[in-house]
């Protein structure tokens, strides 16, 4: 069995007007229904240095997180190195393989996706958007930043993940929005 489309969440994040945002919804869906309605997807660590953000399952995610953190410890706190690192034993390790969900990790500076397949994405745009919802919150973002860039990160992330909770069945309306401290 492959792994399936990750289709459970939307998950957005921006680099805009010297401010670093990541936000997601709060649904979790187990097949055609809604299991739970706000599910935070948005985590701080290294004392609010980095902000995540995943989406797919749950469990594998939290586990990639955690492997994430200990990376970011092994390596100092930075973060594209913790991502590669990660990325490679997520690609290599029997176990780590197996696991469903990609992560969008960000800094003061950058915003990075990671998936299962071995990439670490640096964005175009530095905008970064994953799950089911990422394509209608990413053209969102890309028109607001474009056409209204007196607005804050924080404002084109919310007004982008509403728009596609307004169309994506498997995005709702609870956000979580975290900006880098």
């Amino acid at each position: 069995m492959g792994k399936s489309k990750i289709k459970s969440t939307t998950v957005l994040a921006i680099v805009h007007n010297g401010e670093v945002v990541v936000g997601a919804d709060g649904q979790a869906t187990m097949g055609n229904y809604v299991a739970k309605s706000n599910v935070k997807k948005v985590r701080k660590l290294q004392e609010g240095k980095i902000v995540t953000g995943f989406a797919g399952s749950t469990a594998d995610a939290f586990t990639l997180l955690e492997r994430f953190d200990e990376k970011l410890n092994a390596y100092g706190g930075n973060m594209k190195r913790a991502a590669i690192e990660l990325a490679k034993d997520w690609r290599m390790d029997r176990y780590l393989r197996k696991l469903e969900a990609m992560l969008i990790v960000a800094d003061k500076a950058e915003v990075l996706v990671l998936s299962g397949t071995g990439d670490v994405l640096e964005p175009d745009n530095q905008i970064a958007a994953i799950g089911s919802g990422a394509m209608y919150a990413q053209s969102a973002a890309l028109a607001l930043k474009k056409h209204a860039p007196h607005m804050s990160a924080e404002e084109i992330v919310r007004e982008a993940l509403t728009i596609a909770a307004d169309i994506c069945i498997y995005t709702n309306h609870n956000l979580v929005i975290e900006k880098i401290s």
